[in-house]
């Protein structure tokens, strides 16, 4: 597929039909899934084509290569204001192809973009994850990301990132748009998932904690032992689960569900959905 942002840059991507494993039961709602990549990656990696393989059997499956990356126009702003505007671009094309129900699932920079998104974009999301966000800008506390900023902040970095990486870059930011963190408590109630690794060698858990301290306790918040970061640590059955939380919070019509209590004269408890 071929989305325009609304500052003009050309977007590709891919779209994955939905492959569920059953058919779908009365007042189920027809998930899609908006999938944002991490800093570097693109929708034809096989990591990412791996984790699309997963998610399709709740729903469709859109992904967009991010601005600079892949197969897109323009250059990266690295999780800036630019990609929460591919984010928001991904988001309204499904709408106006049908999507009723929309959740976002944001990789490391793609996780940081769609918080921004969820909670200050144009088009929001009926859910929001985010997996191996960063918090706040500018982190050197370990070693990949110091090699990250080299690549970024000098001449040889942006060169070997352009050749070898393939990612076009944008200039440095003029100003620095809102961290995540600062952002993440207006999200609220559009449903959020925050996820990381405990072995994440990028973003160590300080992040995570500081997303959800911030977010506070409607935020459902997993941490995954064992997992790396973002499209390389995600394993099968973190993104089945991951899927179920989706379809669990937003996949049900609750018209439907209160047209079942009534019609039952009772009060019909809910399936517990995987929480804080």
């Amino acid at each position: 597929m071929t989305v325009r942002t609304s500052d003009g840059v050309r977007l590709h991507g891919i779209v994955v039909p939905a492959d569920p494993p059953r058919p779908p039961t009365p007042g189920e709602r027809r998930l899609t899934f908006v999938v944002a990549h991490g800093f570097t990656n693109s929708t034809a990696r096989v990591p990412f084509l791996r984790l699309a393989g997963y998610l399709r059997r709740f729903g469709e499956v859109r992904g967009l290569d991010f601005r600079g990356h892949g197969r897109s126009g323009g250059a990266s702003g690295v999780g800036g204001d630019p990609e929460l505007l591919d984010v928001d671009a991904a988001v309204r094309a499904a709408r106006e192809d049908g999507a009723t129900t929309v959740v976002t699932v944001g990789l490391s920079m793609g996780g940081g973009a769609a918080l921004r998104q969820a909670a200050i974009g144009e088009h929001r999301p009926d859910a929001v994850v985010s997996v191996s966000a960063v918090s706040r800008w500018f982190v050197r506390d370990t070693l990949p990301m110091r090699r990250v900023h080299w690549l970024l902040e000098t001449t040889a970095g942006r060169r070997l990132g352009s050749r070898v990486m393939g990612v076009r870059l944008a200039p440095p930011w003029p100003a620095n748009p809102p961290a995540p963190v600062q952002l993440v408590s207006r999200i609220a109630p559009t449903p959020l998932l925050l996820v990381h690794g405990d072995r994440d060698t990028y973003f160590p858990l300080e992040h995570f904690r500081t997303l959800a301290q911030a977010a506070g306790p409607a935020a459902a918040v997993w941490v995954v032992p064992g997992m790396g970061h973002a499209e390389n640590g995600m394993t099968g059955p973190l993104a089945e689960r991951i899927g179920r939380w989706a379809r669990d919070t937003v996949g049900r019509d609750p018209v439907w569900d209160d047209a079942r209590v009534t019609s039952a004269g009772t009060s019909a408890g809910t399936a517990a959905g995987e929480g804080r």
